[in-house]
């Protein structure tokens, strides 16, 4: 079987507005965290720190062409990701409507950034019926196979912080299955009430920049954005530049909580075990992890403990939500773009805001950026109700 490799890559975070400038911001430091909220509605606008991008939804839809009604902020993030992604794969008209060209997005908040227009929908307001079509999570994908033409195999996936690493192991089976020669693979959400409230409910959003695997972490910070590859065949793709291979994958559920992992990380522990067979790889071969780091007292620690079961010495390591937020179901994409910058660009981005490790733990991170000889990264995602994906990349 051919390798999966990775042909286009589009980006926008609360650090960038493409690949090049997300990368820039990482070699530097910059943070994209800061107590915003510019772009949504919310009692917490400019009391929380969040990720939030740095331009304006109706500065969005100028740029990118949009004219119809009802079109949400994450639509425009997705879009925005998915034409730097098909443009950087050059992928010709005839390739995006053809039935061989898949596309598997990811969204857990969806149209749901637009909820106070859909309660009016909903209370007689019909001048603004549109948003009740836009409310569910399909609608983003939904919006993008309307506007290319796309015939192949449309899907959503929403397994909450691992929803885009599913939709790129989903794509990549896709190929490995014959049901696809190429696939766009990705994930996209907005900042929005119904998450900011949600999230605060549980106590877990820090009202200072989050620090991943600190001791005294106080928890996370949302952001948004979305972030698209391109999965192709090796063998079809004579003359592209290939950034790395999707070798590797693995899922699995603890099932302990609906918001917490189990203190032992078993889910964590199987999906990067599960990843490195399905790569036939040791744990040795990994050079760098890209840690889902989350800032949160669960998450950290119980990432930690399942690193040290699997790996004993761990490789270098390090969250970029520092960087971000945590862009819930844009998360993996965008990190999955990072981790392949690691490898492409030999080299590795600090973890901001570490002071102290984890008393229990004793782990530090990568804290400086660094030039580093990189052949294998993987780059975990451990979602709500304890669905944890690894996804592993390998040097093209």
């Amino acid at each position: 079987m051919d390798r999966i490799v990775v042909t286009g890559m589009g980006v926008i975070s609360a650090i960038g507005l493409s690949v090049a400038e997300n990368h820039a911001a990482l070699v530097t430091g910059k943070t994209g965290i800061i107590k915003g909220g510019g772009n949504f509605p919310s009692r917490y606008a400019g009391l929380l720190p969040f990720g939030e991008v740095l331009i304006g939804t109706e500065e969005l839809k100028t740029r990118l062409g949009v004219t119809e009604s009802g079109i949400t902020r994450t639509t425009l993030l997705a879009l925005h990701a998915f034409k730097e992604a098909i443009g950087d794969a050059q992928l010709t008209d005839e390739q995006l409507t053809a039935g061989d060209t898949a596309l598997i997005g990811a969204t857990t908040v969806g149209g749901m950034c637009l909820t106070d227009e859909l309660y009016a929908n909903t209370h007689g307001d019909t001048e603004n019926i549109e948003y009740v079509k836009s409310f569910d999570y399909a609608s983003v994908n939904l919006y993008l196979q309307k506007r290319y033409h796309i015939t192949g195999v449309v899907n959503t996936m929403n397994t909450a912080c691992s929803s885009s690493a599913n939709a790129i192991m989903y794509g990549c089976r896709l190929i490995k299955n014959g049901l696809a020669n190429r696939v766009i693979v990705g994930g996209a959400d907005s900042l929005a009430k119904f998450t900011v409230n949600g999230f605060n409910a549980l106590r877990i959003l820090s009202d200072e920049a989050c620090a991943p695997f600190d001791q005294n972490r106080k928890g996370l910070n949302l952001g948004e954005g979305a972030a698209f590859l391109v999965l192709e065949k090796e063998a079809d793709v004579k003359g592209k530049k290939m950034y790395a291979c999707l070798s590797g994958y693995g899922n699995a559920n603890d099932a302990y909580h609906p918001s917490s992992l189990s203190p032992e990380g078993d889910g964590p522990y199987l999906a990067m075990k599960n990843a490195l067979s399905n790569a036939k790889l040791n744990p040795a071969d990994i050079d760098f992890i890209n840690a889902h780091g989350t800032g949160t007292e669960n998450n950290d620690e119980v990432e930690s403990r399942a690193m040290l079961s699997l790996f004993g010495t761990l490789p270098n390591f390090a969250s970029t939500k520092g960087f971000t937020g945590h862009t819930l179901g844009a998360a993996s994409a965008i990190e999955a773009v990072y981790s392949i910058l690691n490898i492409d660009k030999q080299e590795l981005y600090p973890n901001l805001n570490f002071g102290q490790p984890i008393a229990d733990t004793g782990l530090e991170p990568v804290i400086t950026y660094k030039a580093s000889a990189i052949k294998h990264v993987m780059s975990n995602s451990f979602g709500f109700g304890g669905n944890c994906t690894s996804l592993i990349f390998s040097k093209a």
